[in-house]
């Protein structure tokens, strides 16, 4: 049975085998069935119109994140294109800011391990040590060195995971500065990272392009200021992380939203970091 999937948007993680799409069906395209993924509410309006459009094609279905759908057993390529993989869902911690624990439960469910490199769990530390192992073991197997683009949470970090990353030596492992209480938990983990002799980095250095943190900037609880994210992107550097500026977007907000130009511009001069020298964004910022 050919399904097609059909995505409002394409991102780094939209699937690109031949039965993925972005938008309108292609001229001639024949399935059996349409299945729709929305993975932020303000492509919603898209997704409906993407559900006409595609219904004169095939029986549609729609569903995903943004429509509060909670993620079942892992399917390598499915959803996600191929090299990404998810081995548990949900998270224990509450943020405000966040709609995972709300969509996919307040405790972490573990699901079957699937094999892949680029590992999207929304909090992989808050599993249990046995399948935290057994994650690590799946990555030693792969071809590609690993990834942790769906952050690791460093108040969890703890020197046999730094262990298991020295071996393994990712290319890149992210975590999050996303409250004033991320901090402390930040630069104890900078600290293990940065052993002495330690793979992920080099004698000496001060900062490592693999080690990457996101920094959430614009939330209106926090009463946040350019100049305040400033002074939290100059914490990051010190902790010995790659900060990139994520610029809070209402969960609500409708495709047609604009972020206010003042973070706008902080973004743009912050997100791409790792393609330049620190000290000359640190400097060149002058808001």
């Amino acid at each position: 049975m050919r399904i097609a999937r059909v995505f409002p948007r394409k991102t780094a993680l939209t699937p690109d085998d031949p039965l993925s799409f972005v938008g309108d069906p292609p001229p001639g395209v024949e399935v059996d069935a349409v299945e729709i993924s929305v993975a932020f509410k303000y492509d919603i309006p898209e997704a409906e119109r993407l559900l006409g459009v595609w219904s004169d094609i095939a029986p549609v279905a729609i569903g995903g994140p943004a429509l509060g759908d909670p993620g079942g057993d892992f399917v390598p390529g499915r959803y996600v294109k191929k090299g990404g993989v998810i081995t548990s869902r949900g998270c224990p911690n509450r943020c405000p800011h966040c709609s995972v624990w709300r969509r996919e439960g307040k405790r972490v469910r573990e699901l079957p391990i699937r094999e892949g490199w680029n590992v999207l769990d929304d909090n992989l530390l808050a599993c249990s040590k046995e399948h935290v192992e057994a994650v690590f073991e799946m990555l030693y197997w792969q071809k590609h060195q690993p990834s942790f683009t769906g952050g690791l949470e460093a108040a969890k970090l703890l020197p046999w995971h730094v262990e298991h990353l020295n071996r393994r030596k990712p290319e890149s492992v992210f975590f999050a500065y996303d409250t004033p209480d991320d901090l402390e938990p930040l630069v104890e983990a900078g600290k293990l990272l940065y052993q002495p002799g330690l793979g992920l980095t080099r004698d000496g250095e001060r900062i490592s392009n693999r080690m990457r943190c996101y920094v959430l900037v614009g939330f209106p609880l926090n009463k946040d200021t350019p100049e305040k994210a400033l002074v939290r992107m100059e914490e990051t550097v010190r902790a010995g992380f790659w900060p990139m500026a994520m610029v809070f977007r209402p969960e609500d907000a409708e495709s047609k939203y604009e972020i206010p130009e003042e973070w706008t511009a902080f973004q743009r001069h912050w997100v791409r970091l790792p393609a330049v020298k620190i000290e000359a964004r640190l400097r060149g910022w002058t808001k």
